[in-house]
């Protein structure tokens, strides 16, 4: 990449990339082949006069018109990709004048997402380099639990010692569990004093999470105030219950050594049968509102729980655009990449994203800016109000209500924030439409971004040299799976809705941003053309049919050969140079087969039943809890499949389908009964695909752990594979 240097007092720098005219002219080739291959495809279906063959070759048609469809899509990421840097040592502004920051992190479900890891996302993010008196940490918490109250109570007393500590000795790592599992501890006294305070603060919180009560741990009166409506509200249920808004630390009463703690402030939204279904979008309102009546901070961060600040500085580095005179006076966010710790050293499940957290948020700020990606983002609040065109007033959101010379924890303002928490509050009004994190979607990062983005607001991505948040991303295949499917539900929503990127993208936004929002949208039609690449040549193979690709003395070949080639040598450049390695960047194709095979297509089945109300899809949180024996495994790079999962079943299928062909297709040249020259195309598919399901014959046949594939899903998938080729030979 590019490297650029500050001049004088510049605060930000971009530069394209070098490889934008490279990828426009490969693109440009690319799309000839594209047409080439097309009209390959049509000349065969007219000039054949075998209907198994015309069926076949109009499947793989359909095929390729989706690949195509999606590889010109991807291309828009490719257009004008660009690179920047802040310079945070040049900000002139004084601290004193920093505008406010409110920060919002989500959790729902303890047994999840345990209560010590939102306590270490809220403690390092406590102890930025900020004006302690202007920042604000809220936590939703959807599950209205105890237990992470308990754990935020535990957190604010522990943050008298911690803060005063990272600030003190000039600490990066301000989560405690990242400093002090770090290999640059120190032994002075004060650090091992440290240490034990936090260590007996951990095994309180884990002890009442583990005992699933707090009973034995609140023992003062005042404490049992605070977690008097738990008692006090019949059938209390993560799914019923009132608001609960707790002020558990507040920056006018609490000081570490003469200077200001940062407000802490617990919130449950109220909940109840009649509560719509807007997941974590109604929780991400609810803050916003319950914010403005407390502090109304003009930033907003959102984080997830389970990542932690891993720089200080980082709201210095938003600073720089937000102060920054020649950034363009639409800017509504500043987008930071999720970064992952603890990945095993191949990333066997593709969890770093490499081509989705850098490569296309890289090529989105060249046009209009990333999408949000639901964490580590720094929003203007005004921005959640209305376009740039519109009067937005300098307090948005019940800024009548709120009162600055009023105490946060004061009757008035508790009072109104738990009216604004309420179920009924965004009842027949633009909460979630128009104003707000958006509705209508699982994927409420994405349909926010994009549609704030349709309101003329743009973003800018940053990327420093020290990743800015860290945090943990799924350990076993059904967890990602289960995630990927998740998404591709939510990105469904917009993709049926009026706000389809291709319609309505179009003619709101530059039409290549809608088209890098489009290419998300359609993210599950991935599953047509894998599905139909890794059963179709080789059932066909199978059943001793025609070649249903060129022979390889057929000039057509060397078009197949460039098409397959050309896009994944591209597509392993940039994931290199985005800073990964050739084995991570095999592994990350690799599950994008598995998705392709499996989310994607569970996902249609399931979003249709869902609009014929056959069933509801939840949201699921995934599980960040991981037993040792799992660890382990996930250390040693080995594959966790462990539960009788239905996602398993149609990769399991195409692996044995894949074997079965390529042994299949072997034994009948070496018998002479086929040609090597007419089978070569779907032996070479069948040997891929074997090359790329290795893990999952493994699973099936090797392995005696616990994460070994399920006795009950090999017997599924053999009995369904064994089904398929049965339909299969009365079609060939």
């Amino acid at each position: 990449m590019d490297k650029m240097q500050p001049s004088g007092g510049v605060l930000h720098t971009k530069s394209a990339m070098r490889r934008t005219w490279p990828n426009r002219i490969f693109a440009a080739t690319y799309l000839i082949a594209i047409f080439a291959l097309i009209f390959h495809h049509c000349r065969n279906i007219i000039s054949t006069t075998d209907r198994t063959t015309r069926s076949v070759t109009i499947t793989m048609l359909v095929a390729d018109l989706v690949l195509a469809f999606m590889w010109t899509t991807r291309q828009a990421f490719r257009m004008s990709p660009i690179r920047r840097q802040v310079f945070p040592e040049n900000l002139t502004v004084d601290s004193s004048e920093y505008p406010a920051l409110d920060v919002f992190v989500c959790t729902a479900d303890p047994y999840k997402e345990p209560p010590i890891g939102v306590v270490n996302t809220a403690l390092s993010l406590m102890a930025y380099d900020y004006p302690t008196e202007k920042l604000s940490v809220y936590v939703s918490d959807d599950g209205g639990s105890q237990l992470t109250l308990f754990a935020l109570i535990e957190a604010a007393e522990f943050a008298k010692h911690w803060l005063p500590y990272c600030k003190n000795n000039n600490l990066l790592d301000r989560s405690p569990e990242a400093y002090f599992t770090s290999l640059t501890n120190f032994g002075t006294v004060k650090h091992d004093q440290i240490k034990v305070m936090y260590e007996r603060m951990k095994m309180r919180i884990n002890n009442v999470v583990e005992r699933r009560s707090i009973d034995g741990y609140v023992t003062d009166e005042e404490a049992h105030r605070t977690f008097a409506i738990w008692q006090s509200t019949p059938g209390f249920t993560p799914q019923n219950h009132p608001t609960i808004v707790q002020v558990v630390m507040e920056s006018a009463t609490e000081k570490d050594n003469g200077r200001q703690m940062p407000n802490l402030v617990y919130v449950s939204r109220d909940k109840n049968k009649s509560t719509p279904h807007n997941y974590k979008a109604g929780a991400l309102n609810v803050l916003l509102r319950v914010s403005a009546t407390m502090t109304n901070a003009p930033m907003v961060l959102t984080q997830d729980c389970d990542m932690f600040s891993n720089d200080p500085k980082t709201p210095l580095r938003a600073l720089c655009y937000y102060t920054d005179p020649k950034m363009d006076p639409n800017l509504a966010l500043v987008q930071f990449p999720q970064t992952f710790h603890g990945i095993n050293k191949d990333d066997i499940y593709g969890a770093e994203l490499r081509d989705i957290v850098f490569g296309n948020c890289y090529g989105m700020d060249g046009l209009l800016g990333p999408l949000y990606i639901g964490s580590g983002a720094f929003f203007r609040r005004k921005i959640f109000f209305g376009s740039p065109g519109s009067h937005i007033p300098s307090q948005p959101s019940d800024s009548h209500h709120h009162v600055a010379s009023k105490s946060i924890s004061s009757v008035e303002v508790m009072t109104m924030a738990r009216h604004v928490a309420g179920c009924n509050f965004e009842a027949q009004s633009k909460w979630g439409s128009e104003i707000g994190f958006r509705y209508g979607s699982l994927v409420e990062d994405y349909n926010t971004g994009y549609r704030i983005q349709c309101q003329g607001w743009r973003s800018v991505f940053c990327n420093p040299v020290r990743p800015a948040f860290l945090g943990s991303s799924p350990t076993t295949l059904h967890d990602i799976l289960t995630q990927s499917k998740r998404w591709s539900m939510g990105l469904l929503d917009v993709t049926v809705s009026k706000y389809n990127p291709l319609l309505f993208g179009v003619q709101s936004m530059n039409p290549l941003q809608a088209f890098c929002f489009g290419h998300y949208a359609f993210w599950p039609i991935w599953s047509i053309p894998y599905t139909t690449y890794s059963f179709l040549p080789q059932l066909a193979l199978i059943n001793s049919s025609p070649a249903i690709f060129p022979k390889v003395t057929d000039p057509w070949l060397f078009m197949y050969v460039f098409l397959f080639l050309g896009s994944y040598a591209q597509d392993l450049i940039e994931y290199v140079t985005y800073g990964s390695t050739a084995k991570r960047w095999w592994n990350n194709q690799r599950m994008w087969m598995m998705r392709s095979l499996s989310s994607f297509p569970f996902s249609i089945i399931e979003y249709i039943q869902e609009r014929c109300g056959l069933s509801s899809f939840g949201y699921n949180v995934t599980s960040k809890v991981v037993d040792r024996e799992q660890s382990e495994r996930n250390e040693k790079c080995i594959f966790e499949f462990g539960v009788p999962s239905p996602l398993f079943v149609p990769i399991t299928m195409a692996a044995i389908i894949n074997l079965w062909a390529l042994v299949h297709g072997m034994k009948q040249v070496v018998m002479g009964n086929e040609s090597l020259e007419d089978v070569f195309m779907q032996m070479f598919l069948a040997g891929f695909g074997v090359l790329n399901c290795w893990p999952i014959y493994e699973a099936m046949v090797l392995r005696t752990d616990k994460g070994k594939m399920p006795l009950k899903t090999t017997l599924v998938s053999t009995s369904l594979a064994w089904v398929v080729y049965l339909g299969s030979s009365f079609a060939f």
